[in-house]
């Protein structure tokens, strides 16, 4: 066997070698235990949405990695981080009064937010959930409450307090989304950083308890 015989067998099993290390790991990535891992209840989510069927769910969930995986955030500048506080403490102390108002900002607020860091733009609210579950699959689903309150019809003049308490719930659970979207991500600009609307503890303000719609 000549010597260049040998050294193409030795590329070729090289090659075998390489594909078969990469499709392992985009087997553990993608795969459904790689699914259930990177979305959390996002999956449980959509396996419900599918009326129980996995599979159907499951290229959905991968469907939306292959469109919006790789995806980069751009990070917010300081100024930026401080308006989009600023505009979340306005409508948060705004709920008592006006609920729908209130909802309808945090709505609005967060289609901006996300289209900010670098996701689809809000008026592609089906593609920027998509892109965000991909990303922050654990709070995603406070921004579809918020949606939903905030587009759904009021019986009356005047709210119930069923619907009261939907958006009530809704904000809540939307202040986690907004949260990742809007804390710096890496270290080197820390959560814990001085200034940006932060408090001493790193927080971003949900403002004082009294403006902020109760859990109990």
């Amino acid at each position: 066997m000549s010597t260049g015989l040998i050294i193409a067998i030795v590329i070729v099993a090289a090659v075998v070698v390489v594909a078969a290390v990469l499709a392992a790991v985009r087997s553990r990535g993608s795969g459904p235990q790689g699914l259930k891992r990177r979305f959390g209840p996002e999956y449980e989510r959509t396996v419900a949405q599918h009326g129980g069927d996995t599979k159907a769910a499951e290229r959905e969930l991968a469907e939306r990695v292959q469109r919006h995986g790789s995806l980069h955030e751009r990070e917010l500048d300081p100024a930026e981080r401080e308006r989009y506080a600023a505009r979340w403490t306005t409508a948060q102390e705004r709920f008592v009064d006006s609920p729908r108002e209130s909802v309808a900002e945090v709505d609005r607020l967060l289609a901006e937010l996300a289209a900010a860091r670098g996701f689809p733009a809000g008026a592609q609210y089906d593609e920027q959930v998509a892109a965000l579950s991909v990303h922050h699959a654990d709070h995603v689903d406070g921004y579809r409450r918020v949606h939903r309150a905030a587009l759904a019809p009021v019986g009356g003049s005047t709210l119930g307090q069923a619907g009261t308490e939907e958006m009530r719930t809704a904000m809540i659970e939307a202040r986690s989304l907004f949260d990742d979207l809007v804390t710096p991500s890496s270290h080197e600009h820390g959560r814990h950083r001085a200034g940006v609307g932060a408090d001493s503890g790193g927080h971003l303000p949900w403002s004082a308890n009294r403006s902020r719609p109760k859990e109990s």
